[in-house]
C-alpha cells in the first residue's frame, strides 16, 4: 500500500506482518502509534476510499454509510476501532487512503543507518 516517499499506513501486527517489516527496516521507519497521534493524523490527513476514490473525510456521513455494517458511524468510532485494532480493523483500515505525510523538517539525519545507530530507518521504539 506504500505506492511514494513519506506516506504512512496502519498495520495489524502479526508474525507474517513482523516477517515483512524485518525485511524492510532499512528503508522504513515504523513504530507503535500512541492514541493522540492516530487521532491526529485521521482527524487532520484522513482521506477515505469510496469506489476507488480519494475522498476527504468531512462529515460523519461518508464513515456511516461505507462502514455503517460493521458498527462504525463516525470519526472516533473509526478512532478506536484503529487504536485498538478492533473486530473490523481491516475494513477500517481499507477504508482509509494511505496517509500522504510531511518531508521531516531538517531533512533525514541518515538514511543509510537504522534508528539505533543514529539513522532514521528501522523501528523508533
Amino acid at each position: 500500500r506504500l505506492r511514494q516517499i513519506h506516506n504512512g499506513v496502519f498495520v495489524r501486527l502479526n508474525s507474517p506482518a513482523k516477517e515483512m517489516l524485518r525485511l524492510v527496516s532499512d528503508y522504513v521507519a515504523y513504530g507503535y502509534p500512541n492514541l493522540k497521534t492516530v487521532k491526529e493524523v485521521i482527524y487532520k490527513r484522513g482521506f477515505a476510499k469510496v469506489k476507488g476514490q480519494r475522498v476527504a473525510i468531512t462529515d460523519n456521513d461518508v464513515i456511516e454509510a461505507n462502514l455503517g455494517k460493521h458498527g462504525i458511524i463516525c470519526i472516533e468510532d473509526l478512532v478506536h476501532e484503529i487504536y485498538t485494532v478492533g473486530p473490523a480493523f481491516k475494513e477500517a483500515n481499507q477504508f482509509l487512503w494511505p496517509f500522504k505525510l510531511s518531508s521531516p523538517l531538517g531533512g533525514f539525519k541518515s538514511i543509510t543507518t537504522g534508528y539505533t545507530e543514529g539513522g532514521d530507518a528501522g523501528n523508533r521504539e
